[in-house]
């Protein structure tokens, strides 16, 4: 475990499962942020299984919400009871725990009663946003989910074209990271939003096994049909590729000084923080790539 965790001992059988367990207790409409994100997007559809209204907000979507615009908080919170806080582009880049103080006062306001944020494991400016958002949300139970890299980073996200291409290049050299797969992370979520007893908790989240990159690599190209190579490169290198991929300078290097502050080994630890919560095992790296690899992720 790592620091400044907060544990609660629960025996929940999943949040898909939650709303027929006696007891359980299902919201009011939530409001996603990022809605349309590969968090929020599932936490919407897990939300909505449930009969549970949703909003989910982004920027060009039916419910407006632009982390940029603070004037579109308030109608997209409006009759809300509870918010799934997803902050982009990360809760450790400047600005954003005044984001965060802004949302939660507009959140207070609006009578809101359950905040799930998600955060970085290991950020200490993540920490700063979190603490921001706790002391301006007012009445409004706040849970913090704090997770690990997630396994989906190579199937639909930054790392997808790297593993296409058959060279992960990343700046982790021999790090070992328990990767989190996105569809715990988002029942997890579901978990507090909708059920009593998670006010207040937060959860640092993890997959059961941790693996360096060229482990993963090598679990991707087995799943994958083809060859995938490991390939560690320092932060400002990094940064450079970025920048070729067309990510703007500054970005890209906050992206590479952020992966490899985040892979120095302080987050290899795993938890057993989805267990807690759901009261089951979090998924292993191995099932994440077989899975992906059966719905085609790989096959560009």
């Amino acid at each position: 475990m790592t620091k400044n965790t907060t544990h609660t001992t629960y025996t929940k059988k999943g949040a898909a499962g939650a709303a027929a367990q006696e007891g359980a207790r299902v919201t009011g409409t939530v409001l996603v942020t990022s809605g349309t994100g590969k968090t929020g997007r599932r936490v919407a559809e897990r939300l909505a299984a449930l009969g549970v209204p949703v909003r989910a907000g982004s920027r060009a979507g039916e419910v407006p919400f632009d982390w940029q615009d603070e004037s579109g908080w308030a109608a997209a919170l409006d009759g809300a009871e509870a918010a799934y806080v997803a902050y982009y582009p990360d809760l450790a880049v400047p600005g954003a725990a005044g984001a965060m103080a802004a949302f939660g006062r507009v959140a207070a306001a609006s009578g809101l009663r359950r905040v799930v944020l998600l955060s970085g494991r290991g950020e200490p400016q993540a920490t700063v946003a979190e603490e921001a958002l706790r002391g301006a949300c007012g009445e409004a139970g706040l849970t913090v989910v704090r997770s690990a890299f997630f396994a989906q980073n190579f199937s639909e996200g930054a790392l997808l074209d790297s593993v296409l291409g058959g060279e992960l290049v990343f700046p982790a050299g021999l790090t070992a990271e328990p990767f989190l797969d996105i569809d715990d992370l988002a029942d997890v979520v579901v978990a507090a939003l909708t059920e009593d007893g998670h006010a207040g908790a937060v959860y640092e989240l993890t997959g059961p096994r941790s693996l360096t990159f060229e482990e993963a690599a090598a679990e991707l190209g087995r799943a994958a049909g083809r060859p995938v190579r490991y390939v560690p490169v320092s932060g400002p290198a990094y940064a450079e590729v970025l920048e070729g991929f067309g990510v703007f300078g500054p970005e890209a290097g906050f992206l590479a000084e952020l992966f490899a502050t985040l892979l120095d080994g302080h987050n290899s630890a795993t938890t057993d923080d989805v267990k807690r919560v759901l009261g089951r095992e979090a998924k292993e790296f191995t099932a994440f790539t077989r899975e992906a690899a059966r719905d085609g992720a790989w096959h560009g």
